[in-house]
């Protein structure tokens, strides 16, 4: 199962060293288990979105880990990917860059021919083959009818997709440079959100967590004295205020950390996929780890 993991703690900048490198089973531990491509996302000060990533494992890349270890941004997306869609070339590597924003997926989405014609020109924006960029491009697409407003955006892609195509999972994280959205549908896929004041639960330590399953496992010092939000496909230690998210629900962190959580879809998908109608690499990439 691909692994997302997001962070904000907008509009103050920290570090990603922590969480992708600096533990015994950080998401570069992880990607043996997930190998088929890794990807950091982040944002320059200016604003520019930058995106590290690669279509072979976390563990065999050189470049990854030392990007990892220097870049510095207020809003952070990873993403480690056990291929469902497409081959493994960088373009089919999460994450995916579009009008400034940066995204990345986990799950299963079938019709792509279906989409593609709904898309039309705007299929142009997506450059790979995965069924995640393409439902990114759709989010892309709605966002701009509706004004840059990206909760609608998201809204009235998924609302399409759940109603018109075969849905295993749309599990997503959307970072801009000072704003961050995720989104949990249906119930097939886990999502954890912990809202960290500074210090954590004590007031007085830097972030230091690890996954009770022992899949990822995050360190940074920068947050003994910042808050933070922070998104994973699992909770990441005992901390009591780890919230799994409704199936449904999409959440966005906002300037100031500001949250708001809405469920904009209460109904499960009109065609729900199980693991047997999909392909067997599909299927495979679905499972938990």
């Amino acid at each position: 199962m691909c692994r997302l993991f997001g962070l904000s703690s907008a509009p103050r900048r920290t570090r990603a060293t922590f969480w992708l490198l600096d533990a015994p089973d950080s998401l570069s531990r992880q990607s043996h288990r997930d190998p088929d491509g890794t990807g950091l996302g982040h944002f320059a000060a200016d604003g520019t979105p930058r995106v590290d990533k690669s279509p072979i494992a976390a563990y065999r890349d050189r470049a990854f880990a030392e990007q990892a270890r220097e870049v510095e941004s207020a809003t952070f997306i990873a993403h480690v990917r056990f291929a469902s869609t497409g081959g493994l070339d960088v373009r089919n590597t999460h994450p995916f860059e579009q009008d400034g924003r940066l995204f990345a997926h986990n799950g299963v989405i079938e019709g792509l021919d279906a989409l593609d014609d709904h898309l039309g020109e705007d299929r142009s924006l997506v450059h790979g083959d995965t069924d995640s960029e393409r439902f990114f491009a759709l989010i892309t697409r709605e966002t701009r009818r509706h004004g840059g407003d990206v909760t609608e955006g998201i809204r009235h892609a998924t609302r399409w997709i759940a109603g018109n195509l075969p849905v295993y999972a749309v599990n997503l994280i959307l970072i801009t440079p000072e704003e961050l959205w995720a989104l949990r549908y249906p119930d097939t896929h886990d999502l954890y959100v912990l809202e960290r004041r500074a210090g954590g639960e004590h007031g007085d330590r830097h972030l230091d967590h690890s996954g009770t399953h022992g899949r990822l496992r995050v360190h940074s010092s920068h947050l003994a004295e910042q808050p933070a939000v922070v998104v994973a496909s699992e909770r990441m230690d005992d901390n009591p205020h780890w919230r799994g998210m409704e199936p449904g629900e999409l959440l966005h962190v906002g300037p100031g950390l500001r949250t708001t959580r809405r469920i904009i879809l209460p109904d499960p998908p009109a065609h729900r996929l199980t693991l047997d109608e999909m392909h067997p690499d599909a299927a495979a990439s679905q499972r938990a780890a």
